[in-house]
């Protein structure tokens, strides 16, 4: 039986697009009190690309397959999964009616890895709402993002190019 996870989420880019951004997420082991925070940052990055990040690295970090629950603010993140955004963007190579490439596609490629490996159901809550996780997410992300010495986001720099 595959263990259950929930796993809370933030991303924040501290000048929009083009700073620094940070991402975090707690993972937590249901049914027991074992969780860990995770985080990190990349500099000239996007908040879109934080949020994604943030729901990968997590879910990379599970050293085995899983039964896991998303729980992030990001409409973007959460729509691409659960309304089938992401698995239609693969079908067409991640390229729009135009042939330019998607936003974020070396990312969601990794994401789509990760989603046939863990069985994963997102939910969506409301930003800087008060909810306990995802204030902790939000304010480990904006220190991650503020640390300073950050690799640069070379997905992001090749997206621009």
């Amino acid at each position: 039986m595959a263990k259950k996870v929930t796993i809370y989420t933030d991303g924040s880019c501290l000048s929009n697009p083009g700073g620094p951004g940070g991402w975090a997420a707690l993972l937590r082991l249901d049914g027991s009190d074992h969780e860990k925070l995770i985080s990190g940052g990349l500099d000239c990055t996007t908040n879109n690309r934080m949020e994604i990040m943030a729901v990968l690295m997590a879910l990379s970090a599970l050293n085995q397959p899983c039964e896991v629950t998303v729980v992030t603010d990001s409409q973007y993140v959460a729509n691409s999964i659960t309304k089938g955004w992401l698995f239609s963007w693969e079908k067409s190579n991640f390229r729009d009616k135009k042939g330019k490439v998607r936003l974020n596609d070396d990312l969601w490629r990794q994401m789509l890895v990760q989603l046939r490996r863990h069985k994963v159901s997102v939910k969506w809550i409301e930003g800087h709402a008060g909810h306990p996780e995802n204030e902790l997410c939000d304010e480990t992300a904006r220190a991650a993002a503020s640390a300073g010495g950050l690799e640069r986001d070379l997905g992001y720099a090749r997206a621009r190019s």
